[in-house]
Protein backbone atom coordinates (compact mmCIF):
# COMPACT_ATOMS: atom_id res chain seq x y z
CA UNK A 1 0.00 0.00 0.00
CA UNK A 2 1.52 3.16 -0.56
CA UNK A 3 2.15 6.07 2.06
CA UNK A 4 -0.39 8.30 1.20
CA UNK A 5 -4.00 7.28 -0.89
CA UNK A 6 -7.34 8.41 -1.69
CA UNK A 7 -10.73 6.79 -0.01
CA UNK A 8 -14.51 7.80 0.23
CA UNK A 9 -15.41 7.76 3.65
CA UNK A 10 -18.25 5.39 4.26
CA UNK A 11 -19.64 6.50 7.46
CA UNK A 12 -18.93 7.26 11.08
CA UNK A 13 -17.77 5.24 13.84
CA UNK A 14 -17.14 5.13 17.40
CA UNK A 15 -13.85 6.39 18.53
CA UNK A 16 -14.35 9.97 16.35
CA UNK A 17 -12.72 8.16 13.58
CA UNK A 18 -14.38 7.68 9.60
CA UNK A 19 -14.24 4.37 7.82
CA UNK A 20 -13.60 3.54 4.69
CA UNK A 21 -12.18 0.71 2.17
CA UNK A 22 -8.74 0.26 0.39
CA UNK A 23 -7.40 -2.41 -1.81
CA UNK A 24 -9.14 -5.03 0.66
CA UNK A 25 -8.08 -2.49 4.10
CA UNK A 26 -10.48 -1.52 6.53
CA UNK A 27 -8.90 2.16 7.07
CA UNK A 28 -10.34 4.69 9.90
CA UNK A 29 -9.30 8.22 9.64
CA UNK A 30 -10.32 11.33 11.49
CA UNK A 31 -11.67 14.95 10.96
CA UNK A 32 -13.71 13.68 8.25
CA UNK A 33 -17.86 13.34 6.73
CA UNK A 34 -19.49 10.79 4.93
CA UNK A 35 -19.51 11.12 1.33
CA UNK A 36 -16.34 12.78 1.24
CA UNK A 37 -12.97 12.13 -1.16
CA UNK A 38 -9.55 12.16 1.06
CA UNK A 39 -6.10 11.82 1.22
CA UNK A 40 -4.75 9.79 3.81
CA UNK A 41 -1.36 8.59 4.72
CA UNK A 42 -0.77 5.47 6.66
CA UNK A 43 0.37 6.25 10.60
CA UNK A 44 -0.16 2.57 11.56
CA UNK A 45 -1.38 -0.71 10.23
CA UNK A 46 -2.26 -3.94 11.71
CA UNK A 47 -3.33 -6.85 9.84
CA UNK A 48 -6.12 -5.30 7.46
CA UNK A 49 -6.74 -2.60 9.70
CA UNK A 50 -5.16 0.80 8.00
CA UNK A 51 -5.11 3.71 11.14
CA UNK A 52 -4.79 7.09 8.87
CA UNK A 53 -3.58 10.37 8.98
CA UNK A 54 -5.67 13.19 7.35
CA UNK A 55 -3.27 15.14 4.64
CA UNK A 56 -6.16 16.97 2.82
CA UNK A 57 -9.91 16.91 1.65
CA UNK A 58 -10.12 16.26 -1.75
CA UNK A 59 -14.05 17.02 -2.17
CA UNK A 60 -15.35 18.25 1.08
CA UNK A 61 -19.20 17.05 1.96
CA UNK A 62 -21.45 20.33 1.45
CA UNK A 63 -22.13 20.52 5.50
CA UNK A 64 -18.19 20.56 6.51
CA UNK A 65 -18.01 23.74 8.58
CA UNK A 66 -14.84 25.77 9.82
CA UNK A 67 -14.03 24.85 13.36
CA UNK A 68 -14.88 27.40 15.96
CA UNK A 69 -11.29 26.44 17.50
CA UNK A 70 -8.02 27.15 16.20
CA UNK A 71 -6.00 23.96 17.80
CA UNK A 72 -8.75 21.48 16.02
CA UNK A 73 -7.33 18.75 14.71
CA UNK A 74 -4.06 19.41 15.85
CA UNK A 75 -5.43 19.17 19.89
CA UNK A 76 -7.05 15.70 20.90
CA UNK A 77 -9.78 16.86 22.81
CA UNK A 78 -12.41 17.68 20.02
CA UNK A 79 -13.62 15.11 17.28
CA UNK A 80 -16.72 17.06 15.37
CA UNK A 81 -16.03 20.52 15.35
CA UNK A 82 -15.85 20.36 11.24
CA UNK A 83 -19.81 19.10 11.72
CA UNK A 84 -22.53 21.03 12.36
CA UNK A 85 -24.28 20.57 15.77
CA UNK A 86 -27.61 19.39 14.76
CA UNK A 87 -25.29 16.55 12.84
CA UNK A 88 -23.13 15.54 15.29
CA UNK A 89 -26.26 14.37 17.39
CA UNK A 90 -27.68 12.42 13.97
CA UNK A 91 -24.40 10.80 13.78
CA UNK A 92 -24.05 10.02 17.65
CA UNK A 93 -27.79 8.74 17.35
CA UNK A 94 -27.16 6.03 13.97
CA UNK A 95 -23.74 5.51 16.20
CA UNK A 96 -25.48 4.32 19.76
CA UNK A 97 -28.21 2.31 17.56
CA UNK A 98 -25.99 0.43 15.59
CA UNK A 99 -22.91 -0.58 18.63
CA UNK A 100 -26.42 -2.06 20.70
CA UNK A 101 -27.45 -4.23 17.96
CA UNK A 102 -23.77 -5.36 17.05
CA UNK A 103 -22.19 -5.90 20.48
CA UNK A 104 -25.54 -6.41 22.51
CA UNK A 105 -27.54 -7.63 19.67
CA UNK A 106 -30.15 -5.12 21.29
CA UNK A 107 -32.95 -4.55 18.44
CA UNK A 108 -34.17 -0.95 19.39
CA UNK A 109 -36.65 0.08 17.02
CA UNK A 110 -38.57 2.84 18.85
CA UNK A 111 -36.62 6.64 18.50
CA UNK A 112 -33.92 7.27 20.56
CA UNK A 113 -34.49 11.17 21.90
CA UNK A 114 -32.05 13.49 21.73
CA UNK A 115 -31.52 16.65 24.34
CA UNK A 116 -29.23 18.63 23.01
CA UNK A 117 -26.61 20.92 24.59
CA UNK A 118 -25.37 24.44 24.05
CA UNK A 119 -22.59 23.42 21.82
CA UNK A 120 -19.60 25.19 22.52
CA UNK A 121 -18.78 26.77 26.88
CA UNK A 122 -20.22 23.92 28.40
CA UNK A 123 -17.75 21.84 30.47
CA UNK A 124 -16.95 22.80 33.92
CA UNK A 125 -13.57 20.50 34.14
CA UNK A 126 -10.56 20.52 32.42
CA UNK A 127 -7.27 18.79 32.94
CA UNK A 128 -4.64 20.30 31.16
CA UNK A 129 -0.73 18.87 30.71
CA UNK A 130 2.58 20.90 31.73
CA UNK A 131 5.25 20.58 29.48
CA UNK A 132 9.10 22.26 28.60
CA UNK A 133 8.61 23.39 25.33
CA UNK A 134 10.27 25.71 22.40
CA UNK A 135 13.77 27.41 22.21
CA UNK A 136 14.62 28.19 24.95
CA UNK A 137 12.68 25.89 26.44
CA UNK A 138 9.97 27.05 28.64
CA UNK A 139 7.22 25.36 30.60
CA UNK A 140 3.49 25.39 28.22
CA UNK A 141 0.03 24.49 29.27
CA UNK A 142 -2.01 22.70 26.96
CA UNK A 143 -3.82 19.79 25.55
CA UNK A 144 -2.10 16.77 24.03
CA UNK A 145 -2.35 15.36 20.17
CA UNK A 146 -4.65 12.87 19.46
CA UNK A 147 -3.20 9.59 20.35
CA UNK A 148 0.14 11.19 21.12
CA UNK A 149 2.10 12.88 24.39
CA UNK A 150 3.34 15.76 22.12
CA UNK A 151 1.89 19.06 23.99
CA UNK A 152 -0.27 21.27 21.97
CA UNK A 153 0.38 24.67 23.64
CA UNK A 154 -2.81 26.44 23.90
CA UNK A 155 -4.70 29.53 25.64
CA UNK A 156 -7.96 28.78 24.39
CA UNK A 157 -10.81 26.50 24.50
CA UNK A 158 -13.98 26.66 23.31
CA UNK A 159 -15.30 24.37 24.95
CA UNK A 160 -14.86 24.75 28.81
CA UNK A 161 -17.24 27.47 30.45
CA UNK A 162 -15.68 31.06 30.58
CA UNK A 163 -13.79 30.66 34.01
CA UNK A 164 -12.48 27.44 33.06
CA UNK A 165 -11.37 29.19 29.63
CA UNK A 166 -10.36 32.37 31.23
CA UNK A 167 -7.82 30.17 33.87
CA UNK A 168 -6.24 28.38 30.97
CA UNK A 169 -5.48 31.94 29.14
CA UNK A 170 -4.08 33.08 32.67
CA UNK A 171 -1.77 30.38 33.32
CA UNK A 172 -0.82 30.15 30.18
CA UNK A 173 0.34 33.69 29.81
CA UNK A 174 2.08 33.18 33.59
CA UNK A 175 3.72 30.16 32.44
CA UNK A 176 5.45 31.73 28.95
CA UNK A 177 6.31 34.75 32.00
CA UNK A 178 8.15 32.43 34.39
CA UNK A 179 5.96 33.32 37.18
CA UNK A 180 4.92 29.87 37.99
CA UNK A 181 7.55 26.94 38.99
CA UNK A 182 9.30 24.53 36.50
CA UNK A 183 8.28 21.45 38.66
CA UNK A 184 4.10 21.66 37.62
CA UNK A 185 3.20 18.79 35.12
CA UNK A 186 -0.64 18.96 35.21
CA UNK A 187 -3.43 20.97 36.25
CA UNK A 188 -6.76 19.99 36.54
CA UNK A 189 -9.97 23.08 37.34
CA UNK A 190 -13.23 22.24 38.08
CA UNK A 191 -15.44 25.06 38.70
CA UNK A 192 -18.99 25.87 40.30
CA UNK A 193 -22.31 25.86 38.70
CA UNK A 194 -22.41 29.62 38.81
CA UNK A 195 -18.98 29.22 37.14
CA UNK A 196 -17.41 31.59 40.14
CA UNK A 197 -14.91 29.45 41.83
CA UNK A 198 -12.85 26.40 41.16
CA UNK A 199 -10.84 23.58 42.15
CA UNK A 200 -7.73 23.04 41.44
CA UNK A 201 -5.60 19.78 41.55
CA UNK A 202 -1.82 20.25 41.01
CA UNK A 203 0.82 17.48 40.01
CA UNK A 204 4.44 18.35 40.63
CA UNK A 205 7.22 16.22 39.41
CA UNK A 206 8.74 15.69 42.90
CA UNK A 207 7.44 17.09 46.73
CA UNK A 208 8.26 20.73 46.62
CA UNK A 209 9.57 22.58 48.81
CA UNK A 210 6.38 24.61 49.82
CA UNK A 211 3.12 23.76 48.35
CA UNK A 212 1.91 26.92 50.11
CA UNK A 213 4.23 29.19 48.68
CA UNK A 214 3.43 27.77 44.83
CA UNK A 215 -0.73 27.88 46.29
CA UNK A 216 -0.16 31.78 47.26
CA UNK A 217 1.51 31.83 43.26
CA UNK A 218 -1.02 30.03 41.65
CA UNK A 219 -4.12 32.35 43.43
CA UNK A 220 -2.39 35.82 42.12
CA UNK A 221 -2.72 34.32 39.07
CA UNK A 222 -6.21 32.98 39.19
CA UNK A 223 -7.77 34.45 41.77
CA UNK A 224 -11.44 32.05 41.57
CA UNK A 225 -9.22 29.27 43.42
CA UNK A 226 -10.88 28.42 46.90
CA UNK A 227 -8.93 25.32 47.17
CA UNK A 228 -5.77 23.31 45.74
CA UNK A 229 -4.56 19.35 46.08
CA UNK A 230 -1.01 18.94 45.33
CA UNK A 231 0.24 15.77 44.16
CA UNK A 232 3.75 14.13 43.53
CA UNK A 233 3.66 11.94 39.80
CA UNK A 234 2.50 8.44 40.44
CA UNK A 235 1.80 9.41 43.96
CA UNK A 236 -1.07 10.51 46.14
CA UNK A 237 -1.57 13.59 47.47
CA UNK A 238 0.99 15.31 49.09
CA UNK A 239 -1.20 18.71 50.50
CA UNK A 240 -4.07 20.65 50.67
CA UNK A 241 -4.13 24.40 50.32
CA UNK A 242 -8.20 24.85 51.20
CA UNK A 243 -11.62 23.46 52.29
CA UNK A 244 -11.15 20.89 49.96
CA UNK A 245 -14.16 20.98 48.40
CA UNK A 246 -16.53 23.56 46.59
CA UNK A 247 -20.32 23.51 46.67
CA UNK A 248 -22.25 22.86 43.07
CA UNK A 249 -25.65 23.47 42.99
CA UNK A 250 -28.39 21.70 40.72
CA UNK A 251 -32.22 22.08 40.68
CA UNK A 252 -31.48 23.96 44.28
CA UNK A 253 -29.61 21.13 45.56
CA UNK A 254 -26.07 22.02 46.96
CA UNK A 255 -23.71 19.07 46.59
CA UNK A 256 -20.34 19.23 48.10
CA UNK A 257 -18.24 17.62 45.34
CA UNK A 258 -14.29 17.19 46.53
CA UNK A 259 -10.68 16.87 44.30
CA UNK A 260 -11.10 13.83 43.53
CA UNK A 261 -14.79 13.06 43.29
CA UNK A 262 -16.42 12.21 39.96
CA UNK A 263 -19.05 15.17 38.94
CA UNK A 264 -20.82 15.34 35.63
CA UNK A 265 -19.12 17.92 33.30
CA UNK A 266 -21.61 19.63 31.33
CA UNK A 267 -22.96 22.63 33.25
CA UNK A 268 -25.61 23.09 31.10
CA UNK A 269 -27.08 19.58 30.55
CA UNK A 270 -26.99 18.38 34.62
CA UNK A 271 -30.04 20.25 35.49
CA UNK A 272 -31.99 18.14 33.02
CA UNK A 273 -30.43 15.00 33.62
CA UNK A 274 -31.58 15.32 37.49
CA UNK A 275 -34.84 16.18 36.51
CA UNK A 276 -35.16 13.35 33.87
CA UNK A 277 -33.74 10.34 36.37
CA UNK A 278 -35.74 11.35 39.72
CA UNK A 279 -38.53 13.22 38.74
CA UNK A 280 -41.31 10.82 38.07
CA UNK A 281 -40.00 7.82 39.63
CA UNK A 282 -41.36 7.28 43.03
CA UNK A 283 -41.94 3.94 45.74
CA UNK A 284 -41.18 2.86 48.91
CA UNK A 285 -36.84 1.96 48.16
CA UNK A 286 -33.99 2.54 45.58
CA UNK A 287 -30.88 1.64 45.23
CA UNK A 288 -28.46 4.41 43.51
CA UNK A 289 -25.65 2.19 42.80
CA UNK A 290 -22.64 4.07 41.69
CA UNK A 291 -24.09 7.11 43.50
CA UNK A 292 -20.90 9.63 43.36
CA UNK A 293 -21.62 12.10 45.71
CA UNK A 294 -25.37 11.49 45.62
CA UNK A 295 -26.68 13.82 42.79
CA UNK A 296 -29.22 11.61 42.07
CA UNK A 297 -29.70 9.83 46.04
CA UNK A 298 -31.20 13.52 46.81
CA UNK A 299 -33.81 14.39 44.41
CA UNK A 300 -34.56 10.58 44.70
CA UNK A 301 -35.21 10.80 48.46
CA UNK A 302 -38.37 13.46 48.06
CA UNK A 303 -39.99 10.25 46.21
CA UNK A 304 -39.00 7.24 47.80
CA UNK A 305 -39.52 5.81 51.40
CA UNK A 306 -35.79 4.99 51.21
CA UNK A 307 -33.10 5.44 49.12
CA UNK A 308 -29.47 3.44 49.59
CA UNK A 309 -26.44 5.36 47.73
CA UNK A 310 -23.67 2.92 47.09
CA UNK A 311 -20.39 4.11 46.38
CA UNK A 312 -17.00 2.38 46.69
CA UNK A 313 -14.51 5.72 45.67
CA UNK A 314 -12.99 6.63 49.03
CA UNK A 315 -13.22 10.07 48.25
CA UNK A 316 -17.03 10.17 46.70
CA UNK A 317 -18.13 8.19 49.99
CA UNK A 318 -16.85 10.97 51.58
CA UNK A 319 -18.38 13.39 49.83
CA UNK A 320 -21.55 11.21 49.76
CA UNK A 321 -21.96 10.98 52.99
CA UNK A 322 -22.03 14.80 54.19
CA UNK A 323 -24.62 15.08 51.13
CA UNK A 324 -26.84 12.46 52.79
CA UNK A 325 -26.76 13.76 56.20
CA UNK A 326 -29.43 16.56 55.90
CA UNK A 327 -31.94 14.01 53.79
CA UNK A 328 -33.51 11.67 56.34
CA UNK A 329 -34.76 8.86 53.86
CA UNK A 330 -31.05 8.45 52.34
CA UNK A 331 -27.94 6.69 53.46
CA UNK A 332 -24.73 6.08 51.99
CA UNK A 333 -22.83 3.27 51.32
CA UNK A 334 -19.09 2.85 50.85
CA UNK A 335 -18.75 -0.55 49.09
CA UNK A 336 -18.24 -1.78 46.12
CA UNK A 337 -21.13 -2.45 44.05
CA UNK A 338 -20.77 -6.19 43.04
CA UNK A 339 -20.00 -6.76 46.96
CA UNK A 340 -23.12 -4.96 47.75
CA UNK A 341 -25.48 -6.55 45.70
CA UNK A 342 -24.13 -9.89 46.90
CA UNK A 343 -25.36 -9.40 50.46
CA UNK A 344 -28.55 -7.01 49.50
CA UNK A 345 -31.48 -9.18 49.77
CA UNK A 346 -34.30 -6.39 49.61
CA UNK A 347 -36.21 -6.09 46.40
CA UNK A 348 -36.22 -2.23 45.41
CA UNK A 349 -38.92 -0.28 43.34
CA UNK A 350 -35.63 1.29 41.44
CA UNK A 351 -32.29 0.81 40.57
CA UNK A 352 -30.00 3.40 39.39
CA UNK A 353 -26.64 2.69 37.35
CA UNK A 354 -24.22 5.56 36.63
CA UNK A 355 -21.17 3.22 36.53
CA UNK A 356 -18.01 4.32 35.33
CA UNK A 357 -16.90 3.72 31.57
CA UNK A 358 -15.79 -0.06 32.07
CA UNK A 359 -19.62 -0.43 32.48
CA UNK A 360 -21.13 -2.58 35.20
CA UNK A 361 -19.24 -5.73 36.50
CA UNK A 362 -20.37 -9.29 35.14
CA UNK A 363 -21.44 -10.73 38.78
CA UNK A 364 -22.54 -7.43 39.62
CA UNK A 365 -25.47 -7.58 36.82
CA UNK A 366 -25.94 -11.21 37.39
CA UNK A 367 -27.12 -10.72 41.49
CA UNK A 368 -28.77 -7.32 40.02
CA UNK A 369 -31.22 -9.52 37.68
CA UNK A 370 -32.08 -12.34 40.60
CA UNK A 371 -32.66 -9.25 42.50
CA UNK A 372 -35.45 -8.37 40.03
CA UNK A 373 -35.90 -4.26 40.36
CA UNK A 374 -39.10 -3.21 39.22
CA UNK A 375 -36.86 -0.92 37.29
CA UNK A 376 -33.80 -0.06 35.96
CA UNK A 377 -32.44 3.16 35.04
CA UNK A 378 -29.23 3.09 33.13
CA UNK A 379 -26.52 6.15 32.66
CA UNK A 380 -24.25 5.16 30.40
CA UNK A 381 -21.08 6.97 29.33
CA UNK A 382 -19.44 4.02 26.55
CA UNK A 383 -22.31 2.84 24.41
CA UNK A 384 -20.02 -0.60 23.85
CA UNK A 385 -19.74 -1.47 27.81
CA UNK A 386 -24.21 -0.36 27.67
CA UNK A 387 -24.62 -3.12 24.73
CA UNK A 388 -22.80 -5.61 26.88
CA UNK A 389 -24.77 -5.22 29.82
CA UNK A 390 -27.89 -4.63 28.67
CA UNK A 391 -27.51 -8.25 26.82
CA UNK A 392 -27.38 -9.39 30.51
CA UNK A 393 -30.27 -7.69 31.55
CA UNK A 394 -32.90 -7.97 28.58
CA UNK A 395 -31.41 -11.73 28.34
CA UNK A 396 -33.87 -14.52 28.83
CA UNK A 397 -32.25 -16.26 31.74
CA UNK A 398 -34.36 -19.37 32.85
CA UNK A 399 -36.41 -18.15 36.04
CA UNK A 400 -34.98 -14.92 36.66
CA UNK A 401 -37.18 -11.70 35.60
CA UNK A 402 -37.45 -10.50 32.16
CA UNK A 403 -36.97 -6.88 31.23
CA UNK A 404 -37.84 -4.49 28.20
CA UNK A 405 -36.42 -0.94 27.33
CA UNK A 406 -38.95 1.56 27.89
CA UNK A 407 -36.97 4.64 26.52
CA UNK A 408 -33.38 5.53 25.08
CA UNK A 409 -32.55 9.27 25.88
CA UNK A 410 -29.12 10.74 24.46
CA UNK A 411 -27.86 13.16 26.68
CA UNK A 412 -25.43 14.95 24.50
CA UNK A 413 -22.81 15.61 27.78
CA UNK A 414 -20.03 16.01 25.32
CA UNK A 415 -20.43 18.22 22.09
CA UNK A 416 -17.79 18.67 19.76
CA UNK A 417 -16.73 15.11 20.62
CA UNK A 418 -16.98 11.41 19.46
CA UNK A 419 -18.15 10.46 23.58
CA UNK A 420 -21.92 9.34 23.78
CA UNK A 421 -23.96 9.37 27.09
CA UNK A 422 -26.73 7.71 27.05
CA UNK A 423 -29.89 7.21 29.73
CA UNK A 424 -31.92 3.86 29.21
CA UNK A 425 -35.12 3.17 31.47
CA UNK A 426 -35.73 -0.83 31.82
CA UNK A 427 -39.10 -1.94 33.17
CA UNK A 428 -39.56 -5.64 34.39
CA UNK A 429 -42.08 -7.46 32.66
CA UNK A 430 -45.00 -9.34 34.84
Amino acid sequence: MPNSFEVTIEKLVYGGDGLAHHEGDTVFVPYVLPGELVVVSSAERRRKVVRGNLESVATPASDRVAPPCPRFGVCGGCHYQHIPYEQQLRYKSEILRETLSRIGRVSWSGDIAVHQSPPLAYRNRAQWAVRMTGTPARPSIGYFQQGSSALVPTDVCPISSPRIASTLALLSKAFAEGILPTSIRAIEAFADAADRTMLLNVVVEKKHASPAGMADKIKQVVPDVSSLLFHEEEKGPIELVGPGHISYEVNGVYYRVGHLSFFQINRFLLPHLVHEVASEAKGDLALDLFAGVGLFSIPLAAHFKRVIAVEGNVAAARDLETNLKAVPAARARHADVESFLGRWREKPDLVILDPPRAGVPQPALKALRTLGPAAITYLSCDPATLARDLAVLLGDAPEQPKYKINNITLYDIFPQTYHIEALVKLQRLA
